[in-house]
C-alpha cells in the first residue's frame, strides 16, 4: 500500500537540533577534535579529526555520526596524508618561457620545478597569465576553441560547480567535458528522459528492502556510487539477517559478491540482454504489476510488447547465464515483498549503457517497486540539487547540440569526454585550442590515454586547477593549486541527492589553511574577474561578475542558506536552515526515504514516459547486436575494470598509507586462461587492446570468469615531469592506454570502458 507523503518529514530527534559543537581536549592543551565528513568518495563518512595547530594527528570514524556510525575505510585516514604531503603545491606555477630561467621558488610541493621548466609565482601574476592566454585564444579562434574539464572531486563543493558554469557562460562556449561521461552519464540521461531532471536518482532503499539485485557494481568497495551508503558490508549483511536476499550478477566474484546470497557470472557488456530476458519473463508469466505509481506511468504496454521478442532461451548464450536462471531471477525479484535493482559501472560503461540502465529502471517499475519503502526511492536532501538544476534551465536538456567529432549528443551541457583528444587534435572550425581542467586528470582517466596525453601537449593554452603536478597538469602553462578538503568548510551539495537516507551535513575545516592560498571556487572567481575585463558581451560579463562576487565576498553560505530555507525542510517544513545544520556536530539524519511522487517528477506533464522514443529506438541496435553475435577480439578475452578500497581514481596514489602493501595494479585472469597462455602467478604479461599495450603482473584466480580479465584504473604514474614522488615509486600502468576512444554508448556518449576486446601474452623471461 502506498504511504501518504506528509507535509514535512519527521526528524529522528525533536527540535531544537542537537547540541552545538563541543570542544574535545586531549592531554595536550592545544589539541582539539573536529567533526566533519570525509569527501574522498561518495560515502560521506563522519570523521573525528584530532589536530594540533595545522597538523593532523589522527583521523577516526565518528561513532556519533548517525549515517556512518563510526565506519571508516582506509581512504578516510589518508586525508592526513593530503594535508601534510610535501609534494602538494602551495603556490601557483607558471611555465617558463623559452630562454627564461626556471626557478622552483619556495614551494615545497615543487622540488623539481626548476628542472621541469616551472617557476613559482604569486597569485596575481598566475591568474593574469591564465586570463591572458584564454582571452587570446578566444579572440583569435572564437568561443568554441576553449573548453573546460571537470573531474570527480569537484562534485564535493557547490562553489566550484557554480563557478565552472559561470566561467563557461562568460567564455560563450559550449565545450564542457567531465568525468560524468566516463562513468555515469547513462544514469543522468535516463533520469532526465524518465523523470525530467538529471539529478533525480532512484536509489535502493537498502535499509528496508527484502531483495537487492546488483548488476555490474561493487558497492562493498565503492561504498555505493550513485548510492551514497557508508559501510555497505554492514548494510548488505543486515538485509540477509532480516530474511532478505542479495544477488550479484558480475563477471567477477567481487567483494560484494562474497557477502551476498548468490553470485552469477555474466559475460561483460551483455546485461542489456539479461534484463530483456527478465522482462520477457515478467510479461509472459503475467508478473507485471506497476503498483501505486501506475497512474503516473505511460508506455507500459508498448514496453512489454517489445520485451516479448527476447525470451530467456534467446539471450542465454550471449550472456552466459542459463535461460532458466534468467527466468528465476525475474520471478524472485517480482515475488519479493520489496525489491530494488541497482547497477553501476558494469552497466554504464558499455556500448548499451543508457538502454541497459533504462531497462533496469523498468524492472523496478514493472514490479511495483518504484517509490515505495524497500524499493527504488527518491532522496529529499536538505539542499535539493535537483530543484536548483531545474531552475538553471540552460543546464538541463538533451541533444540540443552535438560534438564536432563523432556527432554525439550533449547531455545537460556535457559533451562526451571520449572525443576530447580528437577535438583538440583535429584541425578545422571549432578545434579546441585552450583547456581549463578542474580537479581532473584526463591523461589517465580518458580512453586511449596516450592520444589524450599527446593532445594535451599540443594545446596552445592549458590551465590546471590542481594541487599536484599530475600526468595532465605537467603539460599546463599555469597550475593554480587549491586548498585540500581538510582546509575548507563544506556543505554537502550533491550526494544528498543519491543517499540511502535523507541527511544533511556541514563540515568545518579541520586545519587553518595558509594565508596565501585559495579554495577552488575562489580561484575560478578570481579568474572570471580577470577574464571579464578582457572578453565577453556586457550581459555575460555582468552575470559572471555577479556570481564571482558571491564567492569572493564570502556570500556562498547565504546562498546555501536560502536554498535550504526554500527546500523540503525549510520554512515550510521543519524550519531548517544552514545555522541549524552547522550546529549539528555529527550531521543530521532526516529520516528514511519516503514516497515522493509525483512531487519528484520534473517532466512537463508530471508523468513517466516509460517507452520514451529515444530509449525504445535503441532496441533496434540491441537486436542487431544479438543477431550479429560475438565481439571478442583476436585475443579472445574481454577486459573489465576493478577497484580497490585503498585506491581512489588517479589522485590518491601519492598517499603512503594507500599504496603500501602488495601491488594492486595487476591483470586478474582465470586459471584456465592463464594455463592456455603459459602465464604463472606474478609473471609480467603484455596486455594489448584497441589503442596500445601495457605491461602488468598477472594475478591468477577463479574469482574471474573464463574469457575475462580485469585491470584497475587510475595507475600509470611513470611519466616524466610528474610531481608526486610516492606515486612514481608505485607507478603501475594505465589501463586506458589500451582502451578505445571510439567505443561509446551513442545515446549518452559515455565511454565503453568495459568489455574491451584484448589479448594477453606472457613476456618471455619476465617475472613479477
Amino acid at each position: 500500500m502506498r504511504l501518504p507523503l506528509p507535509q514535512s518529514l519527521p526528524l529522528p530527534l525533536p527540535l531544537p537540533l542537537p547540541r552545538p559543537a563541543r570542544s574535545e581536549r586531549r592531554e595536550a592543551e592545544d589539541e582539539r577534535v573536529v567533526h566533519r565528513a570525509c569527501t574522498l568518495c561518495e560515502a560521506c563518512c563522519g570523521l573525528a579529526v584530532t589536530v594540533r595547530g595545522s597538523e593532523v594527528l589522527e583521523v577516526r570514524g565518528d561513532p556519533d555520526d548517525p549515517f556512518s556510525q563510526g565506519y571508516l575505510c582506509p581512504k578516510g585516514v589518508a586525508n592526513a596524508d593530503l594535508v601534510a604531503d610535501p609534494d602538494r603545491l602551495r603556490q601557483p606555477l607558471l611555465r617558463a618561457a623559452p630562454g627564461e630561467v626556471a626557478d622552483s621558488g619556495t614551494d615545497p610541493g615543487a622540488p623539481d620545478a626548476g628542472a621541469a621548466g616551472w617557476r613559482s609565482v604569486g597569485w596575481a601574476e598566475a591568474l593574469d597569465a591564465a586570463a591572458d592566454g584564454l582571452a587570446r585564444v578566444l579572440r583569435e579562434h572564437g568561443p568554441e576553441s576553449v573548453a573546460i574539464y571537470l573531474g570527480n572531486p569537484a562534485a564535493h563543493g557547490g562553489g566550484a560547480l557554480l563557478m565552472a558554469h559561470e566561467l563557461l557562460g562568460l567564455l560563450g562556449a559550449r565545450r564542457r567535458y567531465s568525468a560524468s561521461s566516463l562513468d555515469q552519464q547513462p544514469q543522468h540521461l535516463v533520469s532526465y528522459l524518465l523523470f525530467g531532471n538529471p539529478m533525480v536518482f532512484g536509489v535502493p532503499d537498502l535499509d528496508r528492502t527484502d531483495h537487492l539485485l546488483i548488476l555490474g557494481g561493487n558497492p562493498a568497495v565503492s561504498n555505493g556510487s550513485i548510492m551514497t551508503a557508508p559501510d555497505m558490508k554492514r548494510r548488505l549483511r543486515a538485509i540477509r539477517e532480516r530474511g532478505g536476499r542479495v544477488v550479484v550478477v558480475d563477471p567477477r566474484r567481487t567483494e560484494t559478491a562474497r557477502v551476498a546470497d548468490e553470485h552469477i557470472f555474466i559475460r561483460p557488456g551483455t546485461d542489456v540482454f539479461l534484463l530483456l530476458g527478465m522482462l520477457h519473463t515478467l510479461v509472459a508469466e503475467e508478473l507485471v504489476d506497476v503498483g501505486a505509481v501506475a497512474d503516473l506511468v505511460d508506455g507500459v504496454e508498448e514496453l512489454c510488447q517489445a520485451a516479448l521478442d527476447y525470451p530467456p532461451d534467446r539471450v542465454a548464450e550471449v550472456t552466459g547465464v542459463p535461460a532458466e536462471r534468467i527466468a528465476q531471477l525475474a520471478r524472485d525479484f517480482a515475488g519479493a515483498d520489496s525489491a530494488a535493482g541497482y547497477g553501476r559501472l558494469g552497466v554504464c560503461q558499455t556500448e548499451f549503457g543508457t538502454t541497459t540502465f533504462w531497462l533496469l529502471t523498468c524492472l523496478n517499475i514493472l514490479t511495483g517497486n518504484l517509490d515505495r519503502p524497500g524499493g527504488l526511492m527518491f532522496p529529499r536532501p536538505a539542499l535539493d540539487a535537483a530543484a536548483i538544476v531545474h531552475r538553471l534551465t540552460d543546464q538541463v536538456g538533451y541533444d540540443r547540440f552535438r560534438s564536432r567529432i563523432g556527432d554525439l549528443p550533449e547531455v545537460s551541457t556535457d559533451l562526451p569526454v571520449a572525443t576530447l583528444a580528437a577535438e583538440i587534435r583535429t584541425p578545422g572550425p571549432g578545434q579546441i585550442r585552450a583547456l581549463v581542467t578542474i580537479a581532473g586528470n584526463p591523461a589517465l582517466s580518458v580512453p586511449d590515454g596516450r592520444a589524450m596525453d599527446e593532445a594535451l601537449a599540443g594545446l596552445e593554452v592549458l590551465v590546471s586547477i590542481d594541487p599536484y603536478i599530475t600526468e595532465t597538469s605537467r603539460h599546463a602553462d599555469v597550475v593554480l593549486p587549491p586548498r585540500v578538503a581538510f582546509e575548507r568548510d563544506e556543505l554537502e551539495v550533491v550526494f544528498g541527492s543519491m543517499s540511502v537516507r535523507n541527511m544533511a551535513r556541514y563540515s568545518p575545516r579541520a586545519v587553518e589553511p595558509a594565508a596565501d592560498t585559495m579554495e577552488d571556487a575562489e580561484i575560478l572567481a578570481e579568474l572570471i574577474q580577470r577574464l571579464a575585463t578582457r572578453i565577453g558581451s556586457p550581459q555575460r560579463r555582468a552575470r559572471a561578475l555577479a556570481a564571482a562576487q558571491v564567492v569572493l565576498r564570502g556570500q556562498m553560505d547565504r546562498l546555501m542558506d536560502l536554498a535550504i530555507r526554500t527546500g523540503p525542510y525549510g520554512n515550510y517544513g521543519l524550519g531548517l536552515n544552514l545555522g541549524r545544520i552547522r550546529a549539528a556536530t555529527h550531521g543530521l539524519d532526516l529520516g528514511p526515504l519516503m514516497p515522493s511522487l509525483p512531487g519528484r517528477l520534473f517532466t512537463r506533464d508530471r508523468r513517466i514516459p516509460l517507452a520514451h522514443p529515444v530509449l525504445m529506438g535503441d532496441l533496434s541496435r540491441v537486436r542487431d547486436r544479438l543477431e550479429n553475435g560475438d565481439v571478442d577480439g583476436p585475443g579472445g578475452l574481454l577486459l573489465i575494470g576493478r577497484r580497490h578500497l585503498r585506491s581512489n581514481n588517479s589522485w590518491m596514489a601519492n598517499s603512503p598509507r594507500l599504496v603500501r602493501g602488495k601491488d594492486r595494479c595487476t591483470v586478474l585472469i582465470n586459471p584456465a586462461d592463464a594455463r592456455a597462455r603459459g602465464i604463472v602467478p606474478g609473471a609480467r604479461v603484455l596486455l594489448s587492446g584497441p589503442s596500445g599495450s601495457i605491461e602488468v603482473p598477472a594475478e591468477v584466480s577463479d574469482e574471474i570468469m573464463e574469457g575475462v580479465v580485469a585491470v584497475p584504473h587510475g595507475w600509470g604514474h611513470d611519466r616524466d615531469g610528474v610531481g608526486w614522488r610516492v606515486a612514481a615509486d608505485h607507478p603501475g600502468a594505465s589501463v586506458n592506454d589500451v582502451t578505445d576512444s571510439r567505443a561509446v554508448d551513442p545515446l549518452s556518449g559515455n565511454a565503453a570502458l568495459q568489455a574491451v576486446p584484448v589479448s594477453v601474452e606472457a613476456l618471455v623471461g619476465a617475472a613479477g
